[in-house]
Protein backbone atom coordinates (compact mmCIF):
# COMPACT_ATOMS: atom_id res chain seq x y z
CA UNK A 1 0.00 0.00 0.00
CA UNK A 2 1.55 2.91 -0.87
CA UNK A 3 1.38 6.37 1.30
CA UNK A 4 -0.38 9.44 -0.37
CA UNK A 5 1.86 12.55 -0.31
CA UNK A 6 0.11 16.01 -0.60
CA UNK A 7 2.49 18.92 -0.77
CA UNK A 8 1.84 21.77 1.43
CA UNK A 9 -0.91 23.45 -0.09
CA UNK A 10 -2.75 20.47 -1.37
CA UNK A 11 -3.03 18.69 2.24
CA UNK A 12 -4.20 22.42 3.57
CA UNK A 13 -7.06 22.15 0.34
CA UNK A 14 -8.55 18.60 1.42
CA UNK A 15 -8.25 19.47 5.24
CA UNK A 16 -10.39 22.12 4.58
CA UNK A 17 -12.34 20.22 2.20
CA UNK A 18 -13.10 17.14 4.45
CA UNK A 19 -13.73 19.93 7.29
CA UNK A 20 -16.42 21.70 5.33
CA UNK A 21 -17.62 18.34 4.25
CA UNK A 22 -18.01 17.01 7.84
CA UNK A 23 -19.77 20.51 8.83
CA UNK A 24 -21.88 20.59 5.98
CA UNK A 25 -23.34 17.05 6.49
CA UNK A 26 -23.55 17.46 10.33
CA UNK A 27 -26.02 20.50 9.33
CA UNK A 28 -28.24 18.60 6.87
CA UNK A 29 -29.02 15.93 9.58
CA UNK A 30 -29.65 18.53 12.02
CA UNK A 31 -32.46 20.15 10.30
CA UNK A 32 -36.25 18.10 11.37
CA UNK A 33 -38.09 16.47 8.65
CA UNK A 34 -41.49 17.62 8.16
CA UNK A 35 -43.66 14.67 7.72
CA UNK A 36 -47.61 14.20 7.16
CA UNK A 37 -48.07 11.60 9.46
CA UNK A 38 -51.17 12.59 11.10
CA UNK A 39 -53.17 11.62 7.86
CA UNK A 40 -52.40 8.24 8.03
CA UNK A 41 -53.52 5.66 10.98
CA UNK A 42 -50.87 4.24 13.47
CA UNK A 43 -50.43 1.05 14.28
CA UNK A 44 -52.62 -0.39 17.15
CA UNK A 45 -51.49 -3.77 18.39
CA UNK A 46 -54.50 -4.41 20.76
CA UNK A 47 -58.27 -3.74 20.14
CA UNK A 48 -58.71 -0.10 18.60
CA UNK A 49 -60.65 0.55 15.61
CA UNK A 50 -60.71 -2.61 13.12
CA UNK A 51 -58.58 -1.00 10.04
CA UNK A 52 -62.20 -1.13 7.41
CA UNK A 53 -63.32 1.18 10.32
CA UNK A 54 -61.20 3.47 10.17
CA UNK A 55 -61.28 6.75 7.97
CA UNK A 56 -58.81 9.56 6.88
CA UNK A 57 -58.05 12.43 8.02
CA UNK A 58 -55.50 15.65 8.12
CA UNK A 59 -54.69 17.98 11.30
CA UNK A 60 -53.53 20.85 9.44
CA UNK A 61 -51.45 22.61 11.72
CA UNK A 62 -49.54 19.28 13.18
CA UNK A 63 -51.61 18.18 15.88
CA UNK A 64 -50.20 19.95 19.12
CA UNK A 65 -51.47 19.98 22.64
CA UNK A 66 -53.22 23.41 23.53
CA UNK A 67 -52.99 25.00 20.28
CA UNK A 68 -55.48 25.95 17.24
CA UNK A 69 -55.94 23.38 14.62
CA UNK A 70 -57.61 22.66 11.72
CA UNK A 71 -59.28 19.14 11.65
CA UNK A 72 -60.37 17.89 7.81
CA UNK A 73 -61.83 14.58 8.48
CA UNK A 74 -62.64 12.73 5.41
CA UNK A 75 -65.16 10.22 4.66
CA UNK A 76 -64.44 8.19 1.48
CA UNK A 77 -66.32 7.51 -1.30
CA UNK A 78 -66.95 3.94 -0.87
CA UNK A 79 -68.14 4.69 2.76
CA UNK A 80 -71.08 7.10 1.52
CA UNK A 81 -73.30 4.27 0.46
CA UNK A 82 -76.15 6.42 1.49
CA UNK A 83 -77.24 10.34 0.90
CA UNK A 84 -76.63 12.19 3.35
CA UNK A 85 -78.74 14.80 5.00
CA UNK A 86 -77.40 15.22 8.44
CA UNK A 87 -73.40 13.75 9.33
CA UNK A 88 -72.74 13.44 12.72
CA UNK A 89 -68.98 13.69 14.95
CA UNK A 90 -69.20 12.50 18.17
CA UNK A 91 -66.17 12.16 20.47
CA UNK A 92 -65.20 10.82 23.80
CA UNK A 93 -65.82 12.40 27.46
CA UNK A 94 -62.22 12.78 27.77
CA UNK A 95 -61.75 15.07 24.88
CA UNK A 96 -61.32 18.62 26.45
CA UNK A 97 -61.01 20.52 23.21
CA UNK A 98 -63.92 22.98 21.99
CA UNK A 99 -64.82 23.83 18.70
CA UNK A 100 -66.53 26.91 16.87
CA UNK A 101 -69.94 25.91 15.38
CA UNK A 102 -69.41 29.11 12.68
CA UNK A 103 -66.06 27.23 11.23
CA UNK A 104 -67.50 24.14 9.86
CA UNK A 105 -67.92 23.58 6.27
CA UNK A 106 -68.73 20.39 4.27
CA UNK A 107 -67.11 19.48 0.92
CA UNK A 108 -68.25 17.34 -1.57
CA UNK A 109 -65.38 16.41 -4.27
CA UNK A 110 -63.36 19.27 -3.48
CA UNK A 111 -66.71 21.71 -3.63
CA UNK A 112 -67.91 23.80 -0.72
CA UNK A 113 -71.71 22.82 -0.08
CA UNK A 114 -74.39 25.37 1.71
CA UNK A 115 -74.85 24.69 5.37
CA UNK A 116 -78.46 25.20 6.98
CA UNK A 117 -76.93 24.60 10.57
CA UNK A 118 -74.47 23.56 12.63
CA UNK A 119 -74.80 22.56 16.14
CA UNK A 120 -72.10 21.69 18.68
CA UNK A 121 -73.72 20.18 21.85
CA UNK A 122 -71.32 19.96 24.83
CA UNK A 123 -73.34 17.74 27.06
CA UNK A 124 -73.67 14.79 24.39
CA UNK A 125 -70.11 15.54 22.86
CA UNK A 126 -71.81 15.78 19.56
CA UNK A 127 -71.56 18.07 16.78
CA UNK A 128 -73.99 17.71 14.32
CA UNK A 129 -73.91 19.15 10.53
CA UNK A 130 -77.28 19.94 8.22
CA UNK A 131 -77.21 20.82 4.83
CA UNK A 132 -79.29 22.44 2.73
CA UNK A 133 -79.81 19.78 0.44
CA UNK A 134 -78.81 15.88 1.12
CA UNK A 135 -75.68 15.18 -0.14
CA UNK A 136 -75.44 12.38 -2.76
CA UNK A 137 -74.39 8.85 -2.39
CA UNK A 138 -71.00 7.67 -3.81
CA UNK A 139 -68.93 11.11 -3.45
CA UNK A 140 -66.06 11.66 -1.47
CA UNK A 141 -66.95 14.38 1.43
CA UNK A 142 -64.82 16.55 3.84
CA UNK A 143 -65.77 17.48 7.00
CA UNK A 144 -63.71 20.95 7.94
CA UNK A 145 -63.77 21.80 11.21
CA UNK A 146 -61.82 25.20 11.48
CA UNK A 147 -60.66 27.23 15.03
CA UNK A 148 -60.38 23.60 17.28
CA UNK A 149 -58.96 24.48 20.40
CA UNK A 150 -57.24 20.73 20.73
CA UNK A 151 -56.90 19.74 24.54
CA UNK A 152 -54.38 20.50 27.21
CA UNK A 153 -53.17 17.72 27.26
CA UNK A 154 -52.03 15.09 24.49
CA UNK A 155 -53.62 11.12 24.09
CA UNK A 156 -55.48 9.48 20.95
CA UNK A 157 -59.02 10.32 20.58
CA UNK A 158 -61.63 8.45 18.60
CA UNK A 159 -64.27 10.73 16.78
CA UNK A 160 -67.08 8.28 15.09
CA UNK A 161 -68.83 9.42 12.25
CA UNK A 162 -72.66 9.07 11.93
CA UNK A 163 -74.84 9.63 9.03
CA UNK A 164 -78.70 10.48 8.53
CA UNK A 165 -80.33 9.46 5.62
CA UNK A 166 -83.18 11.36 4.45
CA UNK A 167 -86.48 9.43 4.58
CA UNK A 168 -88.82 7.37 7.01
CA UNK A 169 -86.63 5.92 9.21
CA UNK A 170 -84.74 8.60 11.28
CA UNK A 171 -81.91 6.18 12.10
CA UNK A 172 -78.14 7.50 12.30
CA UNK A 173 -76.13 5.05 10.48
CA UNK A 174 -72.21 4.13 11.79
CA UNK A 175 -69.96 5.06 8.77
CA UNK A 176 -66.72 5.29 10.47
CA UNK A 177 -64.00 6.23 12.63
CA UNK A 178 -61.03 8.75 12.97
CA UNK A 179 -58.01 8.29 15.26
CA UNK A 180 -56.84 11.47 16.07
CA UNK A 181 -53.54 11.64 17.95
CA UNK A 182 -52.87 15.31 19.83
CA UNK A 183 -49.19 15.40 20.86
Amino acid sequence: MQNLQFPGSDRQLLVRLVSALAVTSSLLTGFPVITVAQGIPGLTLFGGVKSENQLPFRLDFGGQANSWERFRLRIPAKKMNLAAAKFVVSYPDYYEGSFDPNKVEVKVKGQKVPLDEVKWNKEARRIEIFPQKPVAAGGEVELVLSDVKTPSFGGMYYFNCQILSPGDLPLERYVGTWVLSIS
